[in-house]
């Protein structure tokens, strides 16, 4: 298993956008962890992206055990990205939005990276209500987005070193490598378990492709420089 910890790749300002959006992340897991586990899952329940809805643009309040969603149906595709289902979750994500994102921001500017995360985490949102639209768990995470932003930069930076640990059974050793393969690797597993498992995993898997894909899609029309 590889898991990336830093990267070479050096930026030329403040990642502003970034570093919002690691605070607004965590703020609202903090006040999650103000909540007991009930209200917390009935939270994320309302902020969260709920396939069926989404298919249907309907509301499941009608249904048994459903919380009247935090906003309208639309809008919780924005909503789940700022919420997480625990602090493992939550660091990890956040973890490769520092790493990375900080590039990406960098060769865009902040206002067109908003842009370009909002748009990656909304495709991937959608493709995994295309891929589950009868789904009924919520889904909550930025890892949509941050695959977007994965996708950007493996794009742009394929030979920027990335500094990674590895994990072979009981053997744990450093290496780098270049950020194509890294990401690369990232995306095919992402892939596999996509293929293996879809629906009844409880990631989201295809989330993560299409996430993944919108942002190496759309990452030459908003860099402006490298």
């Amino acid at each position: 298993m590889l898991f990336p910890y830093r990267d070479d790749n050096p930026r030329h300002g403040v990642p502003w956008v970034t570093l919002a959006l690691l605070v607004a992340n965590t703020l609202v897991q903090i006040y999650l962890a103000t909540m007991s586990a009930e209200r917390a899952a009935i939270f994320m329940r309302m902020a969260g992206v709920i396939p069926w809805e989404i298919a249907h643009l309907t509301d499941l309040v009608r249904w048994p055990d459903h919380p009247a969603a935090l906003l309208p149906i639309p809008l919780t595709l924005v909503s789940a990205m700022f919420v997480h289902g625990g602090w493992l979750h939550l660091v990890s994500n956040m973890w490769y939005l520092w790493i990375f994102g900080d590039n990406v921001e960098d060769s865009m500017g902040p206002v067109r990276f908003v842009l370009f995360y909002l748009l990656s985490g909304l495709a991937a949102a959608l493709l995994q209500v295309v891929a589950d639209p009868s789904g009924t768990v919520p889904m909550v995470g930025a890892s949509g987005a941050i695959a977007g932003v994965l996708g950007g930069y493996m794009l742009l930076y394929p030979r920027a070193r990335v500094r990674c640990l590895l994990f072979v059974f009981i053997l744990v050793t450093f290496i780098d490598l270049p950020a194509f393969l890294v990401l690369g690797f990232w995306f095919v597993l992402q892939l596999v378990r996509g293929f293996t498992e879809g629906a009844l995993s409880s990631v989201a898997w295809w989330a993560h492709i299409g996430g993944f894909v919108a942002g190496f899609a759309l990452i030459k029309l908003f860099a402006k420089r490298r």
